[in-house]
């Protein structure tokens, strides 16, 4: 006998409170990303979920012997055409999904049949299970929820080094020409005016920046097609609501100015010395020769490192800058399973020709990846 056998519990609780203190500490303890932060979630959960009309579906399970919280996993049942999905709690807003836990926790878990068989009983019934951007194998839920094997997804996420002073990571990051570029950006920019760069330190600087963010961002993305999630109440309340409760402590709110009007703003999350850029907007009608975009990453590296930050990770997506920046991709994967035949019939489809899996994704609503941060 398995001497994890019958060592944890596991419990479906859709009121979980991610505000709690037991799931404060056990995010603390965990190898989880920055968008299982109990901010992120109390906001996903109470302003998105509803009115996506997604349900939630929250796996709890507690160490049997002092019924101590050891791992969570935030899930969501959502209606996608004729499909019922069974989701991790994403909505198109969070980069990297993972269960919260530590590595050590996860690994005994498996260990335990038991628990592992109860788990994906209480998951059904569903036609679709779906837990895309995975950005490493450390925590194989596919083990967990008896899936099959993960595959690599159509797109890599980016994260730069950073190192001090400044300038050395200019060095090692940008190369000398671009170095030259934006040195002369900085130049013509400087000409226009008074310019200066912060974060956001009260309620008004926030909603100054939030409200300026979804300006920008709105026809722009208008013009490319795919639309913008800040255009949407639900998501700009979700966001604004992250930026303000999260000051100081979990996010940071960047807001270039020129002569005392916002140009440029970028929103990131912290997460043990690294900064997650989540979402970006510039001016690009005024200042789209001064590289306003890059002018802005450079900003927000410079002021990270000044802070002592590690990382800067400018998370999914494949766009030219990140590699400019000295962004280094790293693969991300999925794991999709059919609960029923009719989730078995889309998944087929889904792997056929490019015009059976358009329409496939019309019918099943799978975008794998949310809005771009606005730099694409």
């Amino acid at each position: 006998m398995n001497k994890n056998d019958g060592a944890f519990d596991v419990s479906i609780d859709d009121a979980f409170n991610f505000l709690s203190e037991e799931y404060t500490e056990l995010f603390e303890r965990s190898d989880a990303a920055a968008f299982q932060h109990p901010l992120w979630l109390d906001n996903l959960y109470r302003k998105l979920a509803p009115a996506a009309g997604a349900k939630p579906l929250v796996v709890v399970v507690r160490h049997r012997a002092n019924q101590a919280l050891a791992v969570v996993l935030p899930m969501l049942r959502v209606r996608r055409g004729p499909m019922r999905t069974i989701e991790f709690a994403d909505l198109r807003v969070s980069d990297y999904l993972s269960p919260v836990c530590s590595v050590a926790t996860f690994a005994d878990l498996l260990q335990d049949q038991g628990a592992c068989e109860k788990l994906r009983q209480l998951l059904r019934p569903f036609d679709l299970l779906r837990v895309p951007k995975l950005l490493d194998a450390r925590m194989p839920i596919e083990n967990l929820l008896g899936a099959p094997h993960r595959s690599l997804m159509d797109t890599n996420a980016y994260a730069t080094v950073l190192v001090a002073p400044f300038e050395q990571w200019q060095i090692n990051a940008l190369g000398k020409s671009y170095q030259k570029e934006l040195a002369k950006k900085w130049r013509q920019i400087h000409k226009k005016g008074t310019l200066t760069f912060a974060c956001c330190q009260d309620d008004a600087s926030v909603a100054e920046a939030m409200e300026t963010m979804k300006k920008f961002r709105g026809p722009r993305f208008h013009e490319q097609g795919d639309g913008d999630l800040l255009q949407r109440p639900e998501y700009f309340d979700f966001y604004s609501s992250v930026a303000l409760r999260g000051m100081g402590s979990f996010t940071r709110l960047y807001a270039m100015k020129m002569d005392g009007n916002v140009i440029a703003t970028a929103l990131g999350l912290v997460h043990r010395g690294s900064v997650l850029v989540v979402m970006t907007a510039f001016d690009v009608a005024g200042y789209k020769s001064q590289s306003i975009g890059a002018l802005t990453f450079e900003s927000v590296a410079k002021d990270c490192i000044a802070r002592g930050d590690r990382v800067l990770d400018f998370t999914i997506g494949d766009e030219p800058y990140k590699m400019q920046f000295g962004g280094q991709p790293t693969p991300m994967s999925g794991v999709t399973q059919a609960g029923s035949a009719a989730g078995s019939l889309a998944l087929f489809a889904l792997k056929q020709a490019p015009w059976i899996k358009q329409a496939a994704k019309r019918v099943t609503d799978l975008r794998p990846i949310r809005t771009s941060t606005g730099t694409r």
